[in-house]
C-alpha cells in the first residue's frame, strides 16, 4: 500500500503551490510515495500525466485537469494499489473509492468574488466544499485560512490541521551584498494584492530618487491598468516591471532592495515575506489575514487600504539605518522558526493516521 501524491497540476516554472509541493516531497518520502506529474522531479519517480492540464494552460487547463483527475485518476490510484491520495491543491476525485487528504491555501475568491470569474466562484463555493466532504482531513497553511473554511464553509475545526509552510533556506539566506535604491514587490498583479494602493503610496515619498520594481508575471487582467496608474502619476521612470523572475535570480533581488512591500488585502500564507526576512531584508506587511502570522514581531505592519500608511513605513525605512538594522535581525531571526523539515513532519503525523 502507497500513497499517491497528485500533482498533475504542475506548471514548468515554479508557483506557490508548486514550491510547497516540491519541498514537501522529499519530507514525506518515508511513506513509500508515488507521484503524479507532467514533469520530471530529481530523485523522485514520477508516473507521467498530461502535460496539457497545468496550471500554465489557463481555464481550458483547469477544466480538462478537473475531468482528468475525475475520470482517470481514480484508475491509476487503483493500479498503483494506493492506500491515500494526497493532493497539495483541493483536487480530488468525486464519487469515487479514493480516500484524500488535501491541502487548502487560501479561499480568496470568496472574499473578493468581483474580482473572480463566474467558474472560479463555481469553483471555490461548489466543488471546494464537495471535496471537503469527500476527504479524510484538510490541511491549510494558516489559522487565517482555517477560519475561513470554517466560517465560509461550516467545516469543523476537528477536520483540519495547520501546518506552516517555509522557505529553502539554501536558496533564500543573507548574502551581504550592498543595498540600492529601490522597494520590492513580487507576485502577481491581481487586485487583491493591493498594486494599485502601493503605487499611489510610492508615488507620495517626498525623496523622488527611489524606485518601485514589481517582479512577477503580467497580467492582461491587471497590469495595462497599473500602467496606465504610473504614467498619470508621472513616475514611469522609476517604476520597473519585472515580469517572472527566475528561482535562482531572486534572492539577489530580494537581498538588494530597501524593503519589500507586500501590502496584499489578503493572502493563505504570504511565502514572499518570509523569503524576505531569511535574507534580511526589512519587510512592510499587510496586518490582515495570515500575514501577521508569519511576519511575527519582524515587520512592519501596515493597513493596507490605508496609502498614508503605506507611504510613513517606506519613508521610515528609507531614511532610518538602525531601524533598517532591527528589521533584518528580526526577520532572518523570525524566518529560522519556519523549515520544511518541521512541515513535512508535521504533514507526515497527518498522513500517517489515515495510511
Amino acid at each position: 500500500m502507497s500513497l499517491l501524491v497528485n500533482l498533475s497540476f504542475a506548471p514548468s516554472k515554479p508557483t506557490g503551490w508548486l514550491t510547497y509541493s516540491l519541498n514537501l516531497l522529499p519530507q514525506i518520502q518515508s511513506l513509500d510515495v508515488n507521484v503524479l506529474s507532467p514533469n520530471k522531479i530529481n530523485n523522485i519517480k514520477v508516473y507521467q500525466s498530461p502535460s496539457n492540464i497545468t496550471t500554465e494552460f489557463g481555464i481550458r487547463g483547469h477544466f480538462n485537469r478537473l475531468m482528468w483527475v475525475q475520470f482517470k485518476l481514480p484508475n491509476l490510484y487503483r493500479q498503483l494499489k494506493s492506500q491515500l491520495l494526497f493532493s497539495p491543491i483541493p483536487e480530488i476525485p468525486l464519487f469515487s473509492q479514493c480516500r484524500s487528504i488535501l491541502t487548502i491555501h487560501d479561499l480568496i475568491p470568496l472574499r473578493f468574488p468581483q474580482e473572480f470569474s463566474a467558474a472560479q466562484i463555481l469553483y471555490c463555493r461548489h466543488y471546494i466544499p464537495a471535496v471537503i466532504k469527500q476527504s479524510e482531513h484538510i490541511i491549510c497553511d494558516s489559522l487565517s485560512t482555517a477560519n475561513d473554511i470554517r466560517n465560509f464553509l461550516g467545516i469543523s475545526k476537528d477536520k483540519i490541521t495547520v501546518i506552516p509552510l517555509a522557505i529553502d533556506k539554501k536558496n533564500f539566506r543573507f548574502l551581504d551584498l550592498p543595498r540600492k535604491n529601490y522597494f520590492l514587490y513580487y507576485g502577481r498583479h491581481n487586485f487583491y494584492k493591493n498594486l494599485n494602493r502601493l503605487i499611489t503610496a510610492f508615488a507620495a515619498l517626498p525623496n523622488q530618487d527611489y524606485e518601485l520594481w514589481l517582479a512577477g508575471p503580467s497580467d492582461a487582467r491587471y497590469t495595462p491598468s497599473l500602467q496606465v496608474q504610473i504614467a498619470e502619476l508621472g513616475i514611469s521612470n522609476r517604476v520597473k516591471f519585472l515580469d517572472y523572475v527566475p528561482y535562482s535570480e531572486l534572492p539577489i533581488i530580494i537581498n538588494q532592495a530597501i524593503a519589500l512591500v507586500f501590502p496584499s488585502l489578503w493572502e493563505g500564507f504570504g511565502l514572499p515575506v518570509l523569503e524576505a526576512m531569511a535574507c534580511g531584508t526589512p519587510v512592510i506587511s499587510s496586518n490582515l489575514s495570515s500575514l501577521p502570522e508569519v511576519a511575527g514581531d519582524a515587520a512592519i505592519l501596515i493597513n493596507p487600504y490605508n496609502t498614508a500608511e503605506i507611504t510613513d513605513a517606506m519613508q521610515m525605512v528609507a531614511t532610518d539605518v538602525e531601524l533598517r538594522s532591527q528589521l533584518s535581525i528580526k526577520g532572518i531571526a523570525r524566518a529560522n522558526q519556519f523549515s520544511w523539515e518541521k512541515t513535512g513532519q508535521a504533514t507526515v503525523q497527518v498522513l500517517s493516521r489515515y495510511l
